[in-house]
């Protein structure tokens, strides 16, 4: 341990800990615009300055990466720092656009608080900027490297979280900025849309593709029947806009919020991550029993994960479940069974879908497998949690002040398997919880496996099913842990050994969907652990635990699809994968 003084106060703190990090111990805030607890500390920005010396010292350091010593007299605020804190920040305005209104961070921004903050109402400086265009190549994520301020967060997420290497610096001094991979337009770049850096810029630099315009005048045409669902993940991540604590869950006012914004009918994403779990478990279990594909089956539900394994591990798909994700299953059932069932012509419905994720808005056009109902896209637009936000604000709505009210039948009611999907971990577990019965014929006591859930970069464990057989499953989150993974399964295959696991779940950021690109900024390993724990709540308080148990999913199965893995499901509900290139041109 080491003993510190930080503005007089007596700290002690584990060897190797940061001034930051220190500080945060006695409720101190430092400044910060290049620090993020997700990324490693590089000191770019320079205001977090500190003194190391005691008061009056010469001796400044940057608190970000300096860890406390023995003794060590740290002064965090005095009027000089401040001052210094403050020309920092000017000159960073000097070289910024003055266009906040205009701005989607607008209220939101890191920049915006710390101006605030320090009171600059005026720059000393001449402004100077070098009239950068805006790409908005990319069908989720539009860069405005006008925005920038070099605080180098987006480059560190792109290349050290999620190991995808999308973005890099060009240039230096004043003409440095931030740009795609080898300066191609960023839809041609190795992006794979996960909106991470979006997540954790902290200005309005990279943002998600704003597609509330159109679902607004779908909901204005008399002609169009509006269909949402909403997945998992959103439920305990929404009211964290409203003021109120990540993890309160919000579903049952969601479901009241989107009849208000003109939705006439709502459905839920859950419904379909249970139908996911009778596919995807089904094509476990013919992959193990009857050797009807590679083993091991991997996860397809995350769109960006899907990008990533086409562009940098494509001898993996066969390994690939060829289950849609539940969004594109949804829509597929929205328009091939749901629309005539309700008498209603699917060429008028629209289909909307509002996901924690800026990858989905690319997976709805991803090829004409999201087309199976033969009605257009089956999902017509995806917009995020914060889309959503604006549009109830907009409307002028008091979310937390509404009725709760229940979603539609048939593609409404779900189980707490269906739920869980959202965090990491989360659909091994609710494929576990089935495919016990699938195997067996008989229900799992506890169905609680614990072994997968929490934020350790690779979980793995062994599901016994108590027959003589036995599985082993790994689970990965964040991109940039995947690689241990498949490098571990393609070198048992090319030395012709017995592959490590029979069942692997990736999804590709951390957390998992309750931190997606679309979530609501300032994502945390504690937020993203008390969204996890909203969906976990949300599963023990529910009817239903299994997704197999799920009346409704028996009765689409009667009424219309068949069986799991039948013809009619492999149409509508599955898909198949192609090599693509890494760079566009």
């Amino acid at each position: 341990m080491i003993n510190c003084k930080i503005n007089g106060v007596p700290v002690q703190v584990e060897e190797g800990t940061t001034i930051i990090a220190a500080a945060r111990k006695v409720n101190i805030k430092i400044p910060t615009l290049c620090y993020n607890d997700d990324l490693p500390p590089w000191a770019s920005c320079g205001i977090c300055i500190v003194r190391t010396a005691g008061p009056g010292s010469p001796r400044m350091a940057r608190a970000c990466t300096t860890q406390v010593a023995e003794n060590m007299d740290i002064v965090t605020h005095d009027a000089e720092l401040i001052s210094v804190r403050r020309t920092v920040l000017e000159l960073i305005l000097s070289n910024h656009p003055a266009d906040c209104l205009q701005c989607p961070r607008n209220g939101q921004c890191e920049l915006q608080e710390l101006a605030a903050d320090f009171g600059i109402r005026e720059s000393p400086f001449r402004k100077l900027l070098n009239g950068l265009p805006i790409d908005d190549s990319n069908p989720s994520i539009v860069l405005n490297p006008e925005k920038c301020i070099r605080c180098g967060r987006c480059v560190k997420v792109c290349q050290e979280m999620q190991n995808v290497w999308a973005l890099e610096f060009l240039g230096r001094g004043i003409k440095g900025r931030i740009a795609s991979a080898a300066d191609t337009p960023l839809g041609e770049s190795p992006c794979i849309k996960c909106g991470q850096c979006a997540a954790h810029c902290p200005v309005g630099a990279i943002y998600e593709r704003d597609d509330t315009g159109k679902v607004w005048r779908a909901l204005q045409n008399p002609e169009i029947h509006g269909v949402v669902q909403i997945a998992p993940a959103v439920r305990v991540a929404l009211a964290e806009e409203f003021g109120f604590e990540p993890g309160t869950i919000t579903t049952k006012k969601i479901y009241a919020a989107l009849r208000r914004l003109g939705f006439k009918t709502v459905f839920d994403t859950n419904f379909s991550a249970d139908l996911t779990i009778m596919e995807e478990g089904t094509e476990l279990v013919k992959r193990l029993t009857e050797g009807s594909g590679d083993i091991p089956l991997i996860t397809s539900c995350c769109p960006a994960w899907v990008d990533y394994m086409e562009k940098y591990y494509a001898d993996f798909i066969p390994n690939f479940s060829t289950a849609k994700s539940p969004q594109q299953m949804m829509g597929a059932m929205i328009k091939a069974y749901w629309a005539q069932k309700a008498g209603l012509d699917p060429a008028k419905v629209y289909s909307v879908s509002v996901m924690p994720c800026t990858a989905k808005k690319w997976e709805t056009q991803r090829g004409k497998d999201m087309e199976s109902a033969g009605f257009g896209r089956d999902v017509d637009i995806s917009i995020t949690t914060r889309e959503l936000a604006r549009m109830i604000k907009q409307a002028g709505i008091e979310i937390m002040s509404l009725p709760d009210e229940e979603a539609d039948n048939p593609l409404g009611p779900y189980t707490g398997a269906g739920t869980i999907f959202g965090a990491t971990g989360g659909v091994m577990e609710a494929a576990v919880r089935s495919a016990y019965f699938l195997v067996t014929k008989k229900e799992l006591g506890d169905v609680n496996f614990t072994p997968v859930r929490g934020l350790e970069g690779v979980k793995e464990a062994e599901v016994d099913f108590g027959n003589g057989t036995k599985i082993r499953v790994a689970v990965a989150h964040q991109m940039g842990n995947i690689a241990a993974v498949l490098d571990r399964i393609r070198a048992a295959k090319a030395l012709g050994q017995k592959t490590p696991y029979e069942f692997v779940e990736v999804m590709a950021c951390r957390g998992g969907c309750v931190s997606g690109g679309g979530q609501p900024y300032g994502a945390t390993d504690e937020v993203r652990a008390a969204r996890a724990k909203g969906l976990y709540t949300d599963d023990a308080q529910s009817q239903y635990r299994c997704s197999h148990q799920n009346p409704f999913i028996q009765q689409v199965y009667a009424e219309f699809l068949g069986e799991p893995n039948g013809h009619k499901a492999h149409e509508l509900l599955h898909t198949h994968y192609t090599e693509r290139p890494t760079y566009m041109r």
